[in-house]
Formats: structure tokens, C-alpha cells, sequence
């Protein structure tokens, strides 16, 4: 196992050893058998079972826009969702060669079907949860604003769970760093018996993630709608929330290593391909924002008065 600290002789040019990620002992899943749960689809499992969860609880506050049955129909197409339409945004916007990839060996060649590959687009699923949310809106003719500021208020829980979980992978590190908590990751090799590392030392930039889209939505979100009146003002929530995760999104990009096959935008644009796709979601969340600023709040929004029978 590589020491904690890499060699200095090989970080000198950074001005100092540096924590090596190796050396935390992280593995990608429980062992169990001849299987082994990894703990990125525990991180999913985690985020929607806490989502769900807190979802539950709101609808039991006032003015909720839907009963908990269709929280039962969302939850199931919102996973399917953030799943197809994830993986589908990765392959139209980072990925596209994939739809003409059937070199691989086994049962499904279609390198576009190989989740397991890896590769999952963050701007894809949040365009399959909303497809998931319009499906469900209009199959119960609810009101298709007020159920996206509902599930808005939870994503901050999956992309907590989902962001360490690609630390505890040693996977979307971050950019050349000389900074006291830079790390070495395994950018040369890295499968379930070896580590090869180049020793450069990055930014832990999946940390920076779970910091940014994950903690901060979550402290954001939850106190501005158990304690304010962002409930009642339609659009108010998910147009937070959008503005929100495009900056977090946009922010950490500059200390996120750009995938090699994108290294090229980069160069020849100055912002990378997630940054570029993070800049129209934050012009919609600034947009809705202001529109429902604009709006008095909805009268059957408000929670009513129960009425009491004359002494």
C-alpha cells in the first residue's frame, strides 16, 4: 500500500508532500461473497430512501400539492428517471460515439446500454426527473410548479450521499493543487488490487462537490420551507434550488479535472463542458426566481383557518 504521504521527492515541484487517497483504505463497496455492494448505489438508495422520507413528511405540513400516493408514483419515476435520463445525458453531451459502440464483448455490446461502465450526466437526470414530474402532474392533473419547489427541497440529499461516494470510488478528482489538503489518486491505474498513481497531488474536488451541491442545498432548502413562507410563493423553491446547484455546479468545475475526451473544450474555450451546460440552468433559476418574486402569493396556497363550532 502506498505510504500516506507521498514521496516528497516526487511532489517537490508541488512544495510539499501531500496525502495520498490510497492510503485511506477506501473501498468501492461491502464485500459480500461473490458480490460486492457498492457504495454508489447504496449513495442512490441512501438519497432516495432519505428523500422520500422527507417528502413524506411535508406533505403532512399545510398546502401540500399532492397526496402521499402520488409521492409513491413520483419517487418510483423519478428514479427512473435520474437513472435513464442520466445516463442518456452523458451520452448526448459528453459521450456521443457511444450510440455506434458495439465492440463490446457479453451480452450487451451497445456501449451506450453499459451502465456499469460508468458515466452518468448530472444535468441528464435532472431533465429525467422532470420528465418524471410532468408525467405524474398531468396524469393526476396536479399542479406542476408546486410538485417541482416539493421535490426540489430534496435533491440535496442524494448528491451528498452520491458525491462522497465518488471520493470513496477515488474517481472525478480534481485538478493539480499546492494546496495542504491536496491529494494523490490513483490516475494511472486503479482496479480492485492496484493502485498506480502518478503522485500528483489534486483537489479533492468530489468533497468540494458534496460540500456545495450536496451540504449547502440541504441548508438552504430545508430551513426556507419549514421556516419561511417560500411554500406559498409558487416557483420560489426550485428556482432557489436551480440557481443554487448551476452555481455550486459551475464553481467547482474550476477545481474539477475535465474528463480526457473533454480536455479539449477547455483549451479552447476556457469553461468546461459542465460549466457550459450549468450557465442556461443558472439563467432559468435566476429567471423563475424573479417571476415569483413578481406573483403575490397564491390564495390557495395559504393554509386555511379550521373553523370552530359557536359556544
Amino acid at each position: 500500500m502506498l505510504s500516506l504521504l507521498a514521496p516528497a521527492a516526487e511532489t517537490a515541484s508541488l512544495g510539499a508532500p501531500h496525502l495520498a487517497w490510497s492510503s485511506l483504505g477506501l473501498k468501492p463497496g461491502i464485500e459480500l461473497g461473490l458480490f460486492t455492494l457498492r457504495y454508489y448505489s447504496l449513495a442512490y438508495l441512501a438519497g432516495i430512501l432519505l428523500a422520500y422520507w422527507h417528502l413524506s413528511k411535508m406533505l403532512k405540513a399545510p398546502g401540500a400539492p399532492m397526496a402521499q400516493r402520488h409521492a409513491d408514483d413520483l419517487f418510483f419515476y423519478c428514479t427512473l428517471g435520474v437513472i435513464l435520463g442520466g445516463r442518456i445525458g452523458f451520452v448526448l453531451f459528453y459521450r456521443p460515439e457511444l450510440l455506434t459502440d458495439f465492440s463490446h464483448p457479453g451480452p450487451i455490446s451497445w456501449g451506450a446500454a453499459r451502465l456499469w461502465d460508468g458515466g452518468m450526466s448530472f444535468h441528464g437526470g435532472v431533465l429525467g426527473v422532470l420528465a418524471a414530474i410532468t408525467w405524474v402532474a398531468w396524469r393526476n392533473k396536479l399542479e406542476w410548479l408546486r410538485i417541482c419547489d416539493y421535490i426540489s427541497v430534496n435533491v440535496g440529499f442524494g448528491m451528498l450521499f452520491g458525491r462522497l461516494a465518488n471520493f470513496i470510488n477515488g474517481e472525478l478528482w480534481g485538478r493539480e493543487a499546492d494546496v495542504p489538503w491536496a491529494m494523490t489518486f490513483c490516475d494511472i491505474e486503479h482496479t480492485a488490487d492496484t493502485c498506480v498513481s502518478s503522485f500528483i497531488a489534486r483537489h479533492p474536488s468530489q468533497l468540494y462537490q458534496a460540500a456545495l451541491e450536496g451540504l449547502v442545498v440541504i441548508l438552504v432548502m430545508l430551513p426556507l420551507f419549514w421556516k419561511t413562507k417560500a411554500r406559498w410563493r409558487p416557483g420560489f423553491l426550485v428556482a432557489t434550488f436551480t440557481t443554487l446547484m448551476a452555481t455550486a455546479r459551475f464553481v467547482v468545475e474550476f477545481f474539477r479535472e475535465p474528463d480526457s475526451y473533454l480536455a479539449y473544450v477547455v483549451t479552447e474555450t476556457g469553461l468546461s463542458r459542465g460549466q457550459w451546460l450549468s450557465l442556461p440552468m443558472m439563467a432559468v433559476g435566476l429567471g423563475l426566481m424573479a417571476w415569483a418574486l413578481s406573483r403575490p402569493i397564491e390564495p390557495k396556497s395559504l393554509p386555511t383557518a379550521p373553523s370552530h363550532p359557536s359556544q
